[in-house]
């Protein structure tokens, strides 16, 4: 991954050593003259440098100025203090200033490129711990999320305007896009910022339990409830109420959960009177609620009170631009977790891999993959048979069907439940080189299309795999199934008999 650096030095000799040993480690870097420019740079950029070079002897404001400024900032970088005038008084000065490392000049160019190599990993750390405290207390903001690429350009702008009103806020999304960060950054950067954040996962408690749980009872109003419950209604108060998978809502929630959103009010289960509750809500699906509305399970009114203000989360394989800085935080975190101190990097084949990888679990997947990975790493880098799981067949194949169709590019959330949508089309994945030698993966990890002896299999193999794969993972629901396939009913059908596919390993539902 490329890291940015700041190099701030009045002495042209001296930029063009620093310039030099940067570009060599694959780094882009920035040159200042002083540390008025420095600090302007800082200010007008838009992306955070990961090392700052710092000449503590410049004329007008010198180092010791510019670290004094620094420490008022939260996105400072580490910053490794260069001085021709190197002494133990200095040095104590400089790291009390907050200096990461002290270098006297002139410095080998070996010394510079390991100082320069820890500066980054501390930092990488850092900023995943520092982005860690501002989740848990509120205060995260979008900053404090990956999101370079064009395709989060749009999400990113609504984000910002629902941040700055309290109305309902509907995030859509496959599973695994980042539908609840997204949801702390919008509270981080509006007026609840600091106040509870209350996460609730509608599908993950039973429908019998899912009522007490949002809105609480009185004591004995439930079997066994010995004393009073404070439901996730009236313990988000003052602050925001997430609530993923709010398509799983039962019914009978569907119309307290309409309630509370027009009255203010809840009544929480054997209470005589009603309590009034301040929440913001962010409600989250990784289903289309329009289709449940039509399927008749889910509340029409409630649709259109969450759907005021709807944002759409693109999938990762849409978002090549950020895999390889997400992944870089990732390492950071794991590593630190692990004890790996020397593992602070992706071989450059291996980024390759991860970027042209469709992706189909999203940034939960890309998180998986790389916890795993630095379980497996033994060197100070991950390399491509850390990955034997990202297999050639995932690279090669189709992006995996949305769920969603895509927003408009011209559609504004102000216009409501009324605005259309346009089919979503996948972005290709950037192709792999082709790979000759299967060998080079671990045998469980060797592509699907290929047999023990490294041959292609049969294709009625592959599609009597494919039918049975479809079959379990649309849970037997034939129509589904054969639209997916791009099949007719009747094909199919056919097919499961060529195959021997019982008819009990198919519900015809």
């Amino acid at each position: 991954m490329t890291n940015r650096v700041l190099i701030v030095d009045d002495d042209p000799v001296q930029c063009r050593l620093l310039e030099e040993i940067v570009r060599r480690n694959g780094h882009a870097l920035i040159v200042a003259q002083g540390g008025e420019e420095a600090l302007a740079v800082l200010d007008r950029d838009d992306q955070p440098f990961d090392v700052m070079f710092l000449d503590l002897v410049m004329p007008g404001l010198d180092g010791m100025g510019v670290l004094d400024r620094l420490r008022q900032r939260a996105d400072a970088p580490p910053v490794i203090v260069q001085t021709a005038k190197g002494g133990v008084d200095v040095a104590v000065s400089a790291m009390r200033a907050g200096a990461f490392d002290f270098l006297v000049k002139p410095t080998s160019p070996e010394r510079v490129a390991v100082s320069l190599a820890n500066a980054i990993r501390l930092g990488s750390l850092q900023n995943e711990i520092a982005r860690m405290k501002r989740s848990l207390t509120g205060t995260m903001t979008f900053a404090d999320i990956v999101m370079r690429s064009p395709a989060m350009a749009r999400p990113r702008e609504l984000g910002e305007r629902a941040a700055r009103s309290a109305i309902p806020v509907l995030i859509e999304g496959e599973p695994g896009v980042g539908k609840e960060l997204f949801a702390r950054a919008i509270q981080g950067s509006g007026p609840r910022r600091t106040k509870p954040f209350i996460a609730l996962n509608c599908g993950a408690i039973s429908a019998d339990l899912l009522e007490s749980v949002l809105f609480g009872h009185e004591k004995g109003a439930v079997r066994g409830a010995e004393d009073r419950h404070i439901g996730k209604f009236q313990e988000a108060h003052g602050g925001t109420l997430y609530l993923d998978e709010i398509g799983k809502l039962p019914e009978a929630v569907q119309g307290k959960l309409l309630a509370a959103l027009r009255d203010g009010k809840i009544t929480p289960f054997g209470a005589r009177q009603p309590v009034r509750v301040d929440f913001r809500l962010i409600a989250a699906t990784d289903r289309r609620l329009v289709d449940l509305v039509s399927e008749g399970r889910f509340r029409e009114d409630l649709f259109y009170r969450l759907n005021v203000f709807p944002i759409w989360l693109p999938p990762l394989r849409e978002r090549h631009d950020d895999i390889a800085e997400m992944a870089q935080q990732f390492l950071a975190r794991f590593a630190a977790e692990e004890g790996k101190k020397g593992l602070d990097g992706f071989a450059a084949e291996t980024i390759d891999l991860l970027i042209a990888s469709t992706w189909p679990g999203n940034i939960r997947q890309l998180e998986k993959a790389v916890f795993r990975a630095v379980m497996l790493a033994e060197g100070n880098e991950l390399k491509l048979a850390d990955f034997p799981h990202l297999v050639l067949a995932d690279t090669h194949a189709p992006a995996p069907a949305p769920i969603f169709d895509r927003p408009a590019a011209d559609q504004d959330a102000a216009e409501g439940p009324a605005a259309q949508v346009r089919h979503m089309m996948p972005a290709p994945a950037r192709p792999l080189a082709p790979v000759t030698d299967i060998n080079q993966f671990p045998q469980y990890g060797a592509a699907w299309i290929l047999n023990e002896r490294g041959d292609v299999r049969n294709f009625d193999a592959l599609e009597e795999e494919v039918i049975r794969f479809a079959l379990d993972h649309y849970r037997g629901r034939m129509s589904e199934v054969a639209r997916r396939l791009g099949i007719g009913r009747s094909t199919l059908y056919r097919k499961l008999k060529d195959y021997g596919i019982e008819s009990q390993d198919a519900n015809a539902a």
